[in-house]
């Protein structure tokens, strides 16, 4: 089994381990706003190693969306090249652990159907989109068969 690395931000790497420590009843919402995350277990595009990383919890059916925002960053997050890379992950909502596979999302009807879904559960979304002039990124999460 590959080495886990811990996120190289405090506050990231607490809530991880809080969130999976607890089993998912604890650290499961975004610091201080009441809005529910979800942990996603990935693997390093370079490192091979197992990453995770706390994310908005957007539902659609019994898929998740996924949303490389960065606060608007001008760059995405390390974690969009490693679901470029490994699509296959592992995702925890609460309580229940599920092994996912991700595509990101490049149908411009679909895309935008989900991004409404996106800021509908994260409002902050479109004023990051507005900060920065790259397209962030969207993908889907589903079932594994």
């Amino acid at each position: 089994m590959a080495e886990y690395i811990p996120s190289p931000r405090e506050w990231v790497r607490d809530q991880v381990e809080l969130y999976e420590r607890s089993g998912g009843t604890e650290g499961t919402t975004l610091r201080d706003t009441g809005l529910p995350v979800i942990l996603v277990t990935h693997r390093g595009s370079k490192t091979g190693a197992i990453r995770k990383t706390p994310l908005m919890r957007v539902k659609d059916g019994t898929r998740y969306i996924l949303v490389g925002s960065m606060g608007g960053a001008p760059s995405n997050p390390v974690w969009v090249n490693n679901l470029r890379a490994n699509p296959a992950v592992e995702i925890r909502d609460l309580t229940t652990v599920q092994p996912m596979r991700v595509r990101e999302v490049t149908d411009e009807a679909e895309r935008a159907r989900l991004w409404k879904l996106a800021v509908a559960a994260f409002a902050p979304y479109e004023e990051y989109q507005a900060k920065t002039t790259r397209r962030i990124p969207v993908f889907v999460a589903e079932p594994r068969a």
